[in-house]
């Protein structure tokens, strides 16, 4: 199972392009995964013979397992290896009525079952989805948490799916006297909200992995995080005029097809990036004992999927035209929204922005996503009446923003003048040119 970013632990197979027994070449897909982010497919890297399939379509294996051998013709699958970085544990051979287990080890917690499909590397490793012995599953992050509080997994309760043991379990099970030890961070157990609906008709809908990767984050970001937030409202009939001029103006191919079509957004992603050119001390992040700060506008845009968001990254937006930023945006959403980027796409960026105007939304305030410290909130044009500089009334186009922003790395006048900014660049369109 390969590496997909950082954050990536594990990635469930959904489909399987070659069968046991077919020759593979360089190249060839194998098999198509799916993370809480990004589908791919997985090419094979050297010829022979695909022996064996270990993780079925459907299944989910933890990033360094082996899923599959393949090797020269009529040769013999090779049992899966060991990791050589630490002391080899010792493992039973595989068999229906005996799955594999781990000998205890100093320090750690009782022997753990493992899925027969699953690499061994070492009970307090983050490789492999481990079960305890009454047949819990325990996420590898909590495995490794559990080992480094010396928690006992088999006293914790798991809240997740299933219930799987997670992070958030073992966070609860060390929770300081007062808390309850077998109570979830997150609020009340499944069980105990299924209660409170009991007699009235309901449909229990899953968590898929984006979903579950989701609430994981916004949790993390509004306990981590002290947010503040300022809101605009901005003059958009200049920006409105000169988009719809320019739209004009672009040039057709022979089916008359425009060259390009300027959205709200693309100014929008132009002139947050100029903004905080102007100031770059709010182009940084935090980074737990320190700030980056950065020397280029590297703009994450929100774009809804089935199932959550992702957010892909515009890099060095300040140096790029509204029509490159258009193109860019337009063939960058349509591979998120099939979930064809690569983790360098939406890894990153020095701020973000989220545009909710099109549904007709018009205000709101977005989560910071760590560890970027801000996050512009935008919502829908409209039009309304607006007190002239001479004291008479004349209707205007407004756009109301929310900045987000991170309190350890933005103080409340700096983020001021970087909204400032921005409304500067909304309102006179023509500097985003020159």
């Amino acid at each position: 199972m390969p590496q997909l970013g950082e954050t990536v632990a594990e990635g469930k197979i959904t489909k399987w392009f070659k069968s046991s027994g077919d020759t593979v070449k360089p190249g060839d897909n194998l098999f198509e995964i799916e993370t809480d982010k990004v589908s791919m497919e997985v090419p094979s890297t050297t010829a022979g013979v695909l022996k064996e399939i270990r993780v079925a379509a459907g299944e989910i294996a933890p990033v360094g397992a082996i899923v599959a051998i393949v090797a020269g013709d009529g040769a013999a699958p090779s049992p899966p290896a060991l990791s050589t970085a630490s002391p080899s544990p010792k493992v039973q051979q595989n068999s229906p009525a005996a799955p594999s287990t781990i000998a205890p080890v100093p320090g750690a917690a009782a022997p753990i079952k493992l899925d027969p499909f699953f690499e061994v590397r070492t009970p307090a490793s983050n490789y492999g989805r481990a079960r305890l012995a009454g047949g819990a599953v325990v996420t590898p992050l909590a495995r490794r948490l559990a080992a480094e509080a010396g928690i006992k997994l088999d006293a914790v309760r798991g809240s997740e799916p299933g219930g799987r043991i997670g992070a958030r379990d073992v966070e609860a099970a060390r929770a300081p006297a007062g808390r309850s030890r077998t109570m979830p961070l997150a609020g009340l157990s499944a069980a105990a909200v299924r209660a409170l609906y009991r007699g009235r008709p309901f449909e229990e809908v899953p968590l898929e992995s984006m979903r579950a990767a989701i609430a994981r984050r916004v949790i993390e970001a509004k306990q981590t995080i002290p947010h503040f937030y300022l809101t605009a409202d901005v003059e958009v009939g200049p920006l409105i005029a000169l988009r719809e001029e320019a739209n004009a103006l672009a040039p057709k191919d022979a089916a008359g097809a425009p060259a390009y079509r300027l959205s709200i957004n693309d100014f929008v992603i132009k002139s947050w990036a100029a903004a905080l050119q102007r100031l770059r001390a709010a182009n940084a992040v935090w980074a737990e004992d320190r700030i980056l700060r950065f020397q280029h506008s590297d703009i994450a845009v929100a774009v809804a999927i089935d199932g959550g968001l992702l957010m892909p990254v515009i890099r060095d937006a300040e140096m790029k035209s509204l029509t490159a930023i258009s193109a860019e945006m337009r063939e960058v959403a349509e591979r998120t929204r099939a979930r064809r980027l690569d983790p360098s796409e939406y890894q990153g960026g020095s701020s973000a922005i989220s545009n909710l105007g099109m549904y007709g939304v018009r205000e709101f305030a977005a989560v910071i996503s760590p560890p970027q410290a801000t996050i512009l909130a935008v919502g829908a044009a409209r039009r309304q009446a607006v007190e002239k500089k001479d004291g008479g009334v004349a209707f205007a186009s407004m756009m109301t923003v929310t900045l987000s922003c991170d309190h350890r790395v933005i103080d409340g006048t700096l983020g001021a003048q970087v909204l400032e900014s921005f409304k500067e660049f909304i309102e006179q369109p023509l500097k985003l040119l020159v």
